[in-house]
């Protein structure tokens, strides 16, 4: 965890204990660089909250965009967020819409190392 805390400070919960667990296996140059490209990469949970939010009274969907689910924010925007029942489930969501996105581009950097 020590790693985790001093390379990345901005990421808690579930998210650091699954970077911790890459971490772990990394020289301190490789986890340097690791987290320098994934602090570029990740998308902040409460970003996608906001985006949700604006969503819900404003455009909606334009959260699912942000995190790389086009096909869902096209869905949205035409529904009005699945007649709001949709963007409501993702308000209660978000971390997890974020971590899914941010695993997925931990895995990436890891296979570019």
């Amino acid at each position: 965890m020590a790693k985790v805390i001093e390379l990345l400070p901005e990421i808690e919960g579930e998210e650091s204990i699954y970077i911790n667990k890459l971490l772990n296996d990394m020289n301190e140059a490789d986890a340097r660089k690791f987290a320098q490209i994934y602090k570029a990469r990740r998308k902040d949970p409460v970003v996608v909250l906001i985006l949700a939010c604006i969503g819900f009274f404003g455009a909606a969907g334009i959260h699912r965009f942000f995190i790389g689910h086009i096909g869902m924010g096209i869905l949205y925007f035409l529904t009005a967020g699945l007649c709001f029942v949709g963007t409501i489930v993702d308000l209660i969501n978000y971390k997890n819409l974020a971590f899914e996105y941010n695993r997925e581009k931990a895995l990436e950097v890891l296979q570019m190392m």
